[in-house]
């Protein structure tokens, strides 16, 4: 088993906002109304993208595919009542490069990020509405 994470999230004094970090990683913040950082649920999303984008980019360079730029986006729903979990997220996935005839690996690279290798989605509920897209090819 991997060494546990550790790491601090100390309260700034100013309204909602805190102040964290995780080993020597860098220091975030984390602001309820989302001034002086992402709030918690938005880093929950940034978070969900950057562990798909990451594996996708991945596969795709792993598979020698073409990537001139790649940007993910998100549209989410939450819960209206408390504790106002995620009940739907959409990922789009905008890439410039790959070659039409080379659709199905980018489709197969997003596959594997979320059926096995993206341990953010993975941490999600599992009854979460979640689909995925591609544009840009």
């Amino acid at each position: 088993m991997n060494a546990p994470k550790e790491g601090a999230l100390r309260w700034t004094g100013r309204g909602l906002v805190f102040s964290g970090q995780i080993g020597s990683g860098p220091e975030v913040m984390i602001d309820s109304d989302a001034k002086e950082g992402a709030s918690s649920t938005d880093s929950l999303l940034l978070g969900l993208m950057g562990c798909m984008s990451i594996d996708v980019l991945m596969i795709l360079q792993k598979g020698r595919v073409t990537v001139n730029s790649f940007e993910t986006r998100v549209e989410a729903e939450r819960a209206l009542q408390a504790p106002r979990y995620f009940t739907r997220v959409r990922l789009t996935f905008v890439l410039d490069g790959p070659l039409p005839k080379e659709r199905l690996k980018v489709e197969r690279a997003i596959d594997l990020s979320r059926d096995k290798y993206c341990s953010v989605f993975h941490s999600l509920r599992p009854d979460l509405d979640f689909e995925t897209t591609v544009e840009g090819m």
